[in-house]
């Protein structure tokens, strides 16, 4: 009959049923598709083709004193990075590309790239999210928040102890969890702060700057506090991941040998980040200010309310503290084994992390029958654009070295042979805090910088991490502009703050992060990695 819509069966052979589901257009609409001159020629198109050119451009023209596979890899490393800073493609699929381009242009096989994109430091990322999940989906993050800001909060309220009570809360969280899912979950908690004290048209000037140092906290302790632990910011798992794959045969970095150094560089950040924001923030009768709208009854109302703590909020801190046990004592020094020694030195951390990963699917969570500590429907945010994109650096750098590209970036560096050490690191962190302004991917600014770190190193004949170390960690200290990091953005969309707040207090603290850089890696550093300025 005309006008009406009959439905096939599905033993019907007539149509074959979708995979997925169609939608047809509604009845009298109508989609028009018009390509023009103008919707082709867009910076983003060109942007797409620069990095095929730059590849072509290369291996064409720039001869280099090397094998033919080098100056391939460097057409490769033209294509990724033109791609990753101009960000042509989405920047996950963009690490993808080292998997067809390696073996399309006869630099490794794609058995062994693909090798790169899952090996200790992967799990490593993987178990210790899984982990972030779970803390993030029972809420252990906002009740631990509050018991340790109640704890520095003061009666009456005194706002500097309360800043630093919330510095060490959001640092503590940040040292176990990616920077942005630290600052994710920690904002609800300032601005649940700032929420308690009047609109922002009745604020006196000193609660308005209380407001604004609340909120720069979180923006600034997060990174900060990311410093501190290999798991807490996917630079330091890229710089562990490099040094693994740029010299396999010297010891690999531990969880201990990194927290030994990373974490007292952190502290001094910290304190000096407090100074800082209590020295613009909190002029002299801010307590009396703040008194009205802001003290202990308030915080332990909230904590109240979250009621006891449930046997799926205990069972996951204690699988939180069991995995940070098992990283703490799998190798305490060379003089004194781990646990690990027990496996013959054959488990890693990222071994630790995936088998800690596993209990928090088999423990039940008391909820509901059956029901376990978290489901995989649970897991749909794992960072894979990290995940990929630590591959990806990891292929590259095993690129550079197997192709002879190495060779040829030492003999370029060669000028930089009688430079003193003690110039060069300031420099390398104050050149490398600069460039990740304006990358938006932290990650992808130590995935660019830090093998060349590593050449440099070599070319001026000292230890690699020497370098490799304060470079990578300078590209966290993005702290001037919100687009800088997606932490940054997270705070900056609160509406409590603006661009001059991050220059106030970015500035100083960038100059402070690079002193501290410059003053313990060639101190401390030199005990906790066992360096020293002879080449190894």
């Amino acid at each position: 009959m005309v006008g009406e819509h009959s439905t096939t069966s599905p033993a019907s052979g007539d149509h074959k049923i979708p995979l997925l589901p169609v939608h047809e257009p509604v009845e009298g609409t109508h989609t028009n598709i018009s390509f023009s001159t103008k919707s082709i020629l867009t910076l983003q198109n060109f942007y797409v083709i620069l990095g095929p050119m730059l590849s072509l451009f290369i291996c064409l023209f720039v001869k280099l004193d090397a094998p033919p596979t080098s100056q391939k890899m460097l057409g490769v490393i033209a294509w990724v990075f033109s791609w990753w800073v101009t960000q042509a493609v989405p920047l996950p699929v963009t690490s993808m590309c080292p998997l067809f381009l390696f073996p399309i242009f006869g630099i490794a096989s794609a058995d062994s790239v693909a090798h790169s994109y899952m090996d200790d430091v992967i799990t490593l990322v993987l178990g210790s999210f899984i982990l972030a999940l779970a803390v993030e989906r029972y809420n252990v993050h906002r009740r631990l928040a509050l018991n340790v800001t109640l704890l520095f909060c003061g009666d009456p309220v005194n706002p500097a102890l309360l800043l630093l009570g919330l510095c060490a809360t959001i640092f503590f969280v940040s040292m176990w969890l990616h920077n942005v899912a630290t600052a994710v979950m920690m904002m609800p908690v300032a601005t649940g702060i700032v929420q308690r004290l009047p609109p922002a048209h009745e604020q006196s000037e000193a609660v308005n700057k209380f407001c604004r140092a609340v909120i720069l906290t979180v923006v600034y302790a997060t990174p900060i506090g990311g410093i501190s632990t290999l798991t807490g910011t996917g630079v330091n798992l890229i710089i562990i991941g490099m040094w693994k794959s740029l010299f396999p045969e010297a010891k690999p970095i531990s969880f201990n040998t990194w927290f030994f150094y990373g974490f007292p560089v952190a502290v001094l950040i910290l304190i000096c980040y407090w100074c800082i924001i209590c020295l613009l923030y909190v002029p002299k009768g801010s307590a009396r200010a703040l008194s009205a709208y802001l003290d202990r009854a308030h915080l332990k109302r909230d904590l109240e309310a979250l009621g006891p703590m449930a046997f799926a909020e205990k069972m996951v801190l204690s699988v939180f503290g069991l995995l940070i046990i098992l990283w703490m004592t799998r190798r305490i020094t060379d003089d004194i084994p781990g646990w690990g020694s027990l496996f013959h030195d054959l488990v890693g951390d990222g071994s630790v992390s995936i088998m800690v990963a596993v209990l928090l699917f088999i423990i039940p969570n008391m909820k509901q029958e059956g029901e376990k500590l978290m489901s995989w429907n649970d897991c749909k945010k794992l960072p894979w654009n990290l995940i990929l994109l630590l591959g990806a650096g990891f292929a590259i750098a095993d690129g550079v070295q197997s192709s002879g590209l190495a060779d040829v970036l030492s003999r370029a560096l060669d000028f930089l042979e009688d430079a003193p050490y003690l110039a060069i690191v300031p420099a390398v962190s104050l050149i490398c805090s600069i460039i990740t302004e304006f990358i938006t991917s932290n990650d992808a600014t130590a995935t660019l910088l830090v093998p060349l770190l590593y050449h440099i190193a070599r070319t001026m004949h000292v230890h690699p991490l020497l370098l490799m170390v304060p470079g990578g960690i300078a590209t966290e200290f993005a702290f001037w502009l919100p687009t800088s990091t997606p932490s940054n953005v997270v705070g900056f969309a609160t509406g409590h703050i603006e661009i001059k707040d991050m220059l106030k207090v970015g500035v100083p603290l960038k100059v402070v992060g690079i002193v501290v850089l410059s003053l313990l890696m060639p101190s401390l550093g030199t005990i906790v990695f066992g360096t020293n300025n002879d080449t190894q």
